[in-house]
């Protein structure tokens, strides 16, 4: 006679059907015996090139004809020893062809679904999903899987984790989204070239290595030098371009939707209930346009930027989507610290400002680039007054708010007795805003 809870074991392994990923993803793990080689020479260069030197025609085929099919069997061998399976409550993933490695992810733990489809993964009719889950920095993710397979393995995991019976799951399909915004090419490519960051990059990249090169006439320190400046000056033009290509904001009940790239396409999800900061930026350049860029702070997730250009009434109606409710204080509402906070921060005090609402605690930062942070009371985690011994003496005061994304916002240069008001006021508006916050569950 067998156990009832052997019984339960034996039913729910043969319920679970383990599958396995794409054929196409040995290709992707070959190339793991590959880079170790050229890491090998990239380390040191003098040693690989002598040894490149003594090896004859025939050594060199016959070493093609040994690390060729030993990086497919590494591939091979990967991909067989790869399975994922979802059950009634998980997510499991097996890894590892020496050392094994099992994940079983709770679905009720998962906070967002992205997928992404990188060049060659278009080209090929493929995707990579990667998952954020609560309580882990590292997301763990399934690639590759057919791009329709993809999606529906998103859809169902997404109904599970709302709640949706496990037979009903994979009916539900993915949630219809509505469009918000899109970001035209033209304005992207404006607002990079307006950007500082891109300019400065490009001045550094082109200004540091010829100083380099009069004062040490030494090509490897111009080239270890140039090569990261431009590569930062890449980066911040035509690296963000090539990545918030096409940018589009759309809802659905499952959340934002936000998809873009120009080369690597990703379909990323900002979680409902999971944003604790909304960041409007405006930088110098921009304001002549009206333009803003919205960043976010997300508890578990490295979702980051929610717009990242649009005139401003179109950027706060997307805000209005993710924080419900909040409308976004004005300039004139914000008020500056007292006069004499320009004793401890000369000119730049009158970048700081304070609004708090019945909905939010909203900073502002920043006389050039302005940066204005708005925190829901319900999502604040504690609140702190640090004054130092300057501070003291001109009767100053900074509030720091601390926010579930392990993230804090600032009000600076604050009065005294102003600041202690608000601390204890804040402390209230946290407590009483949680009981009203809208829940963290998908589709809720």
């Amino acid at each position: 006679m067998t156990a009832p809870g052997v019984d339960d074991a034996v039913q729910e392994k043969e319920a679970v059907t383990e599958r396995r990923l794409h054929p196409i993803t040995p290709l992707r793990r070959a190339w793991a015996p590959v880079a170790v080689v050229i890491g090998w020479a990239v380390h040191d260069p003098d040693q690989a090139q002598r040894q490149l030197t003594r090896l004859t025609t025939t050594t060199l085929l016959i070493a093609l004809a040994v690390v060729v099919p030993a990086a497919a069997l590494y591939g091979f061998l990967t991909w067989w020893f790869t399975h994922f399976a979802v059950t009634d409550s998980e997510l499991r993933i097996r890894t590892g062809l020496l050392f094994r490695r099992t994940a079983h992810i709770r679905l009720e733990r998962i906070q967002a679904i992205d997928v992404t489809q990188p060049l060659l993964a278009r080209v090929a009719g493929v995707a990579k999903l990667r998952l954020d889950v609560v309580g882990t920095d590292k997301k763990d993710e399934l690639a590759f899987l057919g791009e329709r397979e993809a999606r529906a393995l998103r859809a169902e995991l997404l109904a599970r984790a709302a709640g949706f019976a496990p037979e009903t799951a994979h009916e539900v399909g993915e949630a219809p989204a509505r469009e918000l915004m899109r970001t035209p090419p033209r304005d992207l490519a404006l607002s990079l070239v307006l950007t500082g960051a891109t300019w400065v990059s490009l001045v550094a990249a082109l200004v540091v290595p010829p100083l380099l090169w009069w004062a040490t006439h030494s090509v490897w320190t111009v080239l270890a030098t140039a090569v990261p400046l431009l590569g930062a000056a890449g980066a911040s033009s035509v690296g963000r371009f090539v990545s918030e290509y096409d940018w589009t904001v759309g809802e659905s009940p499952d959340g934002l939707r936000i998809d873009h790239g120009l080369l690597d396409r990703s379909h990323e999800t900002v979680p409902p209930g999971r944003v604790q900061t909304v960041r409007i930026v405006e930088p110098l350049l921009w304001r002549r346009r009206g333009w803003v860029r919205v960043e976010l702070d997300v508890a578990g997730s490295s979702n980051s930027v929610l717009v990242p250009v649009a005139p401003r009434e179109v950027a706060e109606a997307v805000v209005a989507r993710v924080l419900p409710g909040v409308v976004v204080p004005p300039m004139s509402a914000l008020a500056r610290p007292p006069r004499r906070a320009g004793r401890c921060v000369p000119v730049w005090w009158r970048g700081h400002g304070l609004a708090v609402t019945d909905a939010v605690f909203a900073s502002r930062q920043g006389l050039l680039r302005r940066s204005l942070a708005l925190v829901p009371h319900a999502k604040v985690q504690s609140v702190r007054l640090v004054q130092g011994p300057w501070k003291r003496l001109w009767r100053l005061a900074d509030v720091h708010v601390d926010t579930g994304a392990n993230k804090t916002v600032t009000a600076r240069l604050r009065d005294a007795q102003e600041a202690a008001e608000l601390l204890r006021a804040q402390a209230e508006r946290s407590r009483t805003g949680r009981r009203g916050a809208r829940p963290d569950r998908w589709m809720a």
